[in-house]
C-alpha cells in the first residue's frame, strides 16, 4: 500500500498529497473520448458519483453555462485532477386520497415532495475520489408526514474511494456515508420513490476481473431524525446490514448473481412477534435479453430469530416481457408474478417476509402495495411514441399468501384490523404512467393509480383508493 500511494503521489502532485492519508473507493464512468470525434458531454446519472467531467478538458467539447464549475481543473497532466460541483432537484405533487387504504386516521391529501441535493467531487487521476453530497427534502402541505418525507439539511454521502489494477483485474475500495443498490432494487435500494433517500454508513470492496465480480461491505444503515439539521445517524443498536456477492456476466445480455447477507435491527415490531430482529439472506437473481424477449428473476429465502422465534420467510420476483420492436410505437407486452411469504401464526416459526430496503415504486408509486405477505400479478403493455417518450398501462390484482398476517403497504407497514381476519382478496388497481425525457438533464412524469379493495380492507375499515403524482426532475 505505501509502494501504491507513492505512486499516486509522484503522479499527482500535491492534489495527491493531500489526500494520500484518506482512504480507498471506487470506479468512474467509461470513457466517453474518442480519438475520431468530438468528445460528448457526460450524461447526468442516476448516481452523481459516477460521472466524469474530465472531457471538458478537451476544448472541443460544446460548452453550456457554469461549465467553470462542473470542471475545475488541478492539474493539466492526463489523467487530470479537478473539481466538479453539481446539484439535483425533484419536486412531486401527490394527490392521495387513501394513504393506507384510508384506514385509522388517514384522510386525503394534497402536497408536494421536494428533494433538493447539491455535491462537491474530487478526482485525482483516475484513482482516487473524495466525493460529498447534501440534501434538504420538504413536504409542504403535508399533513401526515412518515420518517422519509422530510429531512431540512444533512448530509446524504461523504465517502472516499480508490480504484487500483490488481492481478489483472480492477479493485475498488470506498469508505464513508454512500448509496447503494442491487439489481432491480427490490430489496437494496437507495429508496428513490419517496422523498429522503436511503444511505448506508459503510466499508465496501469490490473486484472484477473479466466476466466476474465480487462485492463485499458491511454498514449501518443511515436513520432519518429531522429535528435538527445534521442529525441523521446509523448506530449497530438501530440497523446493520452487510453483504458478501458475486456476479457473472454470461455475455452483454445475460447475467447471474448470488449473495448472502445479514441484516440486524433491534426491538422490531410486527402483528405477530415482536424484538430484536437478526435475518441471514440468500439470494439468487438472473436477467437477460434475447430476440426482442427480456426476463428478470429473483429469489430470496430468509432465517435467523426475531425475539425468540426462528424466522423462515421467502419471497420470489419476476418480469418478463416481448417488445414488437418493427411495430409502431414499440409495444412491449409483459407480465409480472410476485410473491412474498406471510406468518401462520403457527408459533413455531415466523414467517413474515421483511422487504429489506425496497426502492418504493417496484409495484407504484401510491405504496398501496408493499412486498410482504402477497400474490401479485400484474400484466402490461408499453409503449414509445418516440424515443424519449414512454407510455405504461397496467392492471393488477393481489391476495395475501397467508390470512393469519396482515395486509401490507409500502415498505412493510402493517393495516390495522387485518392479521386474522378471513379473506385472501387483497383488491385489483389500475396504474397509468407517462415518462418524457425533455432533455439531458430535464425529466417528466405522471402516474395515476386506482385501487379497488377486497372484503378483508372493507371490513377493517379501509375504501377504494386513488392516486395522482406529477413529477418533474432537472440535474446539472
Amino acid at each position: 500500500m505505501a509502494l501504491l500511494l507513492g505512486r499516486l503521489f509522484l503522479r499527482t502532485g500535491w492534489a495527491a498529497g493531500v489526500l494520500c492519508a484518506a482512504a480507498p473507493q471506487i470506479a468512474w464512468a467509461d470513457d466517453q473520448k474518442s480519438p475520431d470525434s468530438t468528445p460528448q458531454r457526460p450524461a447526468i446519472m442516476f448516481n452523481r458519483w459516477q460521472e466524469d467531467w474530465s472531457v471538458l478538458a478537451d476544448p472541443r467539447v460544446p460548452r453550456q453555462p457554469f461549465d467553470e464549475f462542473k470542471y475545475i481543473p488541478l492539474s493539466d497532466i492526463d489523467p487530470y485532477t479537478y473539481l466538479s460541483f453539481g446539484a439535483n432537484t425533484r419536486e412531486r405533487f401527490e394527490s392521495n386520497n387513501a394513504a393506507n387504504f384510508g384506514t385509522g386516521s388517514n384522510v386525503a391529501q394534497n402536497y408536494v415532495i421536494s428533494r433538493n441535493e447539491f455535491h462537491a467531487d474530487l478526482r485525482v487521476a483516475n484513482q482516487l475520489q473524495a466525493f460529498v453530497q447534501f440534501q434538504a427534502d420538504y413536504a409542504p402541505w403535508k399533513t401526515m408526514l412518515t420518517p422519509v418525507d422530510r429531512d431540512k439539511l444533512d448530509l446524504e454521502m461523504a465517502f472516499v474511494a480508490l480504484t487500483e489494477s490488481v492481478g489483472g483485474g480492477t479493485l475498488k475500495l470506498r469508505a464513508g456515508r454512500q448509496q447503494f443498490a442491487f439489481d432491480l432494487q427490490r430489496f437494496v435500494s437507495v429508496r428513490d420513490g419517496p422523498n429522503v433517500r436511503q444511505s448506508y454508513d459503510a466499508g465496501w470492496a469490490d473486484y472484477e476481473n473479466g466476466p466476474w465480480r465480487f462485492i463485499t461491505f458491511y454498514s449501518l444503515p443511515v436513520q432519518v431524525r429531522d429535528i435538527t439539521i445534521f442529525d441523521d445517524y446509523s448506530s449497530v443498536t438501530k440497523q446493520t446490514f452487510g453483504m458478501a456477492r458475486a456476479e457473472y456476466k454470461f455475455s452483454e445480455s445475460l447475467f447471474i448473481a448470488g449473495y448472502y447477507a445479514n441484516f440486524t435491527q433491534g426491538n422490531v415490531q410486527f402483528p405477530n412477534a415482536s424484538g430484536n430482529e437478526r435475518r441471514d439472506i440468500f439470494d439468487v437473481h438472473l436477467n437477460g435479453k434475447a430476440n426482442h424477449f427480456d426476463f428478470d428473476f429473483e429469489v430470496m429465502n430468509q432465517t435467523g430469530r426475531i425475539g425468540l422465534e426462528p424466522i423462515e420467510a421467502w419471497a420470489v420476483g419476476s418480469l418478463a416481457g416481448y417488445t414488437f420492436a418493427d411495430v409502431n410505437w414499440s409495444p412491449r407486452v409483459g407480465v409480472q408474478l410476485d410473491a412474498a411469504s406471510g406468518d401462520g401464526n403457527n408459533k413455531q416459526t415466523f414467517g413474515t417476509f421483511n422487504p429489506l430496503f425496497p426502492n418504493g415504486y417496484y409495484f407504484t408509486l401510491a405504496g398501496y402495495t408493499g412486498y410482504t405477505n402477497l400474490i401479485h400479478i400484474k400484466p402490461s403493455l408499453t409503449l414509445s411514441p418516440t424515443s424519449s417518450l414512454k407510455i405504461t398501462l397496467a392492471a393488477a390484482a393481489q391476495w395475501r399468501q397467508n390470512t393469519a398476517d396482515a395486509v401490507y403497504t409500502q415498505p412493510d407497514v402493517a393495516v390495522p384490523n387485518t392479521a386474522g381476519r378471513p379473506g385472501a382478496y387483497t383488491g385489483s388497481y389500475g396504474q397509468v404512467r407517462l415518462d418524457w425525457a425533455i432533455d439531458r438533464a430535464t425529466s417528466f412524469a405522471i402516474e395515476a393509480v386506482h385501487f379497488a379493495i377486497g372484503n378483508a380492507l372493507r371490513n377493517a375499515g379501509g375504501h377504494d383508493s386513488n392516486y395522482v403524482g406529477v413529477e418533474i426532475k432537472h440535474g446539472w
